[in-house]
């Protein structure tokens, strides 16, 4: 499962968003420091197909998970806020942050508000690395064997921060980012942007979000969050129906999940029959052994082979016993990548 910390300035609707995504329903402006964190299960009609298909007594999407941190406070080194210690601590162990921008009111302009809260989470990385860097430099200079290397890289990153660029922005090579990731960076994380609109403006999604996208080199999303949070009260098929009437055919869900996936490099595959039918997420590029990982650890260290079809194919045959049947079925050894929409079936001996 991965994490997805919502960040963003006061007044943004951060905490709105969230309970759009996650039907949380907590109160906006909660105590600073405090996180909230809800998992959600990843939007994908494949699931029921093949459930009904297989005639599985049980279906399990992929899921997500949000996190919100209160934590703007008026303390912040850039003068309109800062994360609390408490809030920092749950935004570093996430995968990804999803930068709530607001567009609604006529306020600040979404990509004003990105280049003032990249500052807040450059500003805390710069806190973390210089003490590193400092330490660092003093083991370099008594001869600590790896230390000036070590110093070398921590002295590179804390220069950009001061210089306020992103650490996200710049090359590394696979041992500096092992370095850096000991301090949890925030802004070595993948970051995604997430527009909120006023109701107003949802016919201006797509060339809100391709504008922010192209300014700030990010994934974005544009939606109306506090109409969303709005449908988020109601039962699916009437948030579903509630939406469409303002002219919105896909839910914030669905668009930021799929943000966070590309941002991720996600793809979905599937197990499926009778007992189950589960999506799983596995990082794109993976092999078959590793997919069996994601499933159980007993399946990668044992596994044998992977009977493998394409979703599409799959239902096109009728199901599973149809499909081998018919010889659709191919089989695949440890070197397959697995491909967006395949079906497996593993084969192990441990």
């Amino acid at each position: 499962m991965k994490d997805v910390g919502i960040v963003g300035l006061p007044l943004s609707g951060k905490t709105t968003l969230y309970n759009a995504l996650t039907r949380a329903g907590i109160p906006t402006g909660g105590a600073v420091g405090k996180a909230s964190v809800a998992a959600v299960p990843v939007p994908d009609p494949r699931v029921d197909v093949l459930a009904e298909l297989e005639r599985s007594r049980k279906r399990v999407h992929a899921q997500v998970r949000f996190v919100d941190v209160a934590g703007l406070s008026a303390a912040g080194a850039s003068g309109k806020g800062g994360l609390s210690a408490q809030g920092l601590g749950a935004l570093r162990e996430v995968d990804a942050l999803a930068l709530v921008l607001a567009a609604f009111d006529g306020g600040t302009e979404p990509v004003e508000a990105a280049a003032d809260l990249s500052l807040e989470l450059t500003v805390a990385d710069l806190v973390s690395v210089e003490s590193g860097a400092e330490k660092a430099a003093k083991r370099a200079k008594a001869g600590v064997k790896g230390a000036a290397s070590e110093a070398e890289t921590l002295s590179r990153a804390r220069e950009l921060l001061e210089s306020g660029t992103p650490l996200r922005a710049a090359g590394w090579e696979p041992e500096q980012l092992k370095l850096l990731r000991n301090f949890s960076p925030l802004t070595l994380k993948p970051a995604l942007a997430v527009v909120n609109l006023g109701e107003d403006q949802i016919g201006e999604a797509a060339a809100r979000a391709a504008t922010v996208e192209e300014a700030l080199d990010v994934p974005a999303v544009a939606l109306p969050a506090a109409l969303e949070a709005e449908a988020a009260e109601l039962a699916p098929e009437e948030s579903a129906a509630f939406l469409a009437e303002y002219g919105i055919e896909r839910g914030g869900l669905d668009q930021v999940i799929g943000a966070a996936w590309r941002l991720l490099d996600l793809e979905t595959f599937f197990t499926t029959g009778e007992d189950e039918t589960r999506a799983w997420e596995v990082h794109r590029g993976a092999t078959a052994p590793e997919a069996a990982g994601r499933i159980h650890s007993d399946l990668e260290r044992g596994f044998i082979r992977a009977e493998v079809i394409s979703y599409d194919d799959l239902v096109a045959a009728g199901g599973w016993d149809a499909a081998r049947a018919k010889g659709l079925l191919h089989s695949e050894g440890k070197s397959y990548v697995v491909g967006e929409g395949d079906c497996l079936h593993i084969r192990f001996n441990v």
